[in-house]
């Protein structure tokens, strides 16, 4: 390959990689005004926690038994927590699936999480799966004004719930319509 061809190739991907940083930066400021419009809801996969699962024998009325943040995933909440500030993004209730993981996070980030057990999800009984799935489906849609509702969770209710599949501490925004129905406005990952 030329000198010429090399150079030329460089600068097409320099161009597309910058070209690509604009569209996702734009598609950030979207999310981050759709959260200004009232009725708005945030799905939010809980901060970085190492592992994939709690260990064998966790119980809820103990931390201690249970998959947990860790230095990064605490950090991880309040820089989400300073980015909804950052943006003058205030929230309203923010409901946590009972894991010490998913309070953690909502409190770290928000000051303030309440347990709700549709948030934990069910991945071993599918029948119970969508029953939660469609409560949680049923408190979105109940949502109709005021700041954004937040419900913090695991990233297997985020998939069952937008279709995604997320990063630990990444959000999906639910945008309230004009018809009250509550579409996908995006997602952010504060890192």
């Amino acid at each position: 390959m030329s000198r010429r061809v090399a150079h030329a190739l460089v600068a097409t991907l320099v161009g597309m990689t910058a070209i690509a940083g604009a569209a996702l930066a734009q598609d950030a400021d979207a999310v981050w005004a759709a959260l200004h419009t009232p009725g708005a809801v945030v799905v939010l996969r809980h901060s970085y926690a190492p592992g994939g699962f709690d260990p064998p024998g966790a119980r809820l009325d103990d931390c201690s038994t249970q998959r947990n943040l860790d230095d990064n995933g605490r950090a991880q909440a309040r820089r989400i927590g300073e980015a909804f500030r950052e943006h003058g993004i205030s929230v309203g209730k923010v409901l946590s699936s009972p894991r010490c993981r998913c309070l953690d996070t909502g409190r770290l980030a928000f000051g303030q999480a309440q347990p709700w057990a549709p948030l934990q999800g069910a991945l071993s009984d599918s029948d119970l799966r969508r029953r939660l799935v469609s409560e949680i489906r049923d408190a979105i849609a109940a949502h109709r004004e005021g700041p954004p509702l937040v419900l913090v969770t695991h990233g297997s209710v985020v998939s069952d719930l937008a279709g995604l599949n997320v990063r630990m501490g990444e959000l999906v925004v639910f945008r309230r319509g004009a018809d009250g129905v509550h579409t996908i406005a995006g997602r952010l990952y504060v890192e």
